[in-house]
């Protein structure tokens, strides 16, 4: 099985589950772990553990998270390392909710992790982007 984990500081990871969630309904294959305020690196060491318990040898895994180098990607990458899951494991940092939802969506629909990783990377950029609101008086009359 392929599972998409998400970390990150704060409720942003367990926030991003439940709004995916919203959209492809749960699964059993998204899980979320956050380093709050207060915990330790130590705490979210152990959450992080909890989760990959659930892991088969051959499970592969996408690690996406909020920021590079931040506590809860080098904690997570130490515990991948020892749990032998590193070689497994594509992990992209910068998540957002469209990136998260098209990894969801076609994570078991591409096998090559290459290919898959490509069109994560371009769909995380693509999303961003600038919407620009007319301040333009529209008329009664007029279509929008």
């Amino acid at each position: 099985m392929r599972y998409l984990f998400l970390i990150s500081h704060g409720d942003f990871a367990p926030g991003l589950q439940s709004a995916v969630e919203m959209m492809v309904g749960e699964k059993e294959d998204l899980k979320s772990a956050s380093l709050r305020n207060g915990e330790s690196t130590v705490d979210f060491g152990e959450k992080f553990n909890k989760l990959l318990d659930q892991l088969q040898d051959d499970d592969e895994l996408i690690l996406m998270c909020d920021i590079l180098g931040g506590s809860p990607l080098t904690t997570a990458l130490a515990c991948l390392s020892d749990y032998n899951k590193i070689d497994k494991t594509l992990v992209i940092t910068g998540m957002n909710m469209p990136l998260a939802i098209t990894a969801m969506t076609m994570k078991d629909n591409i096998d090559d992790m290459e290919a898959l990783k490509d069109m994560l990377l371009f769909e995380g950029k693509e999303s961003i982007s600038e919407f620009k609101i007319s301040t333009e008086v529209v008329d009664d009359d007029d279509e929008i």
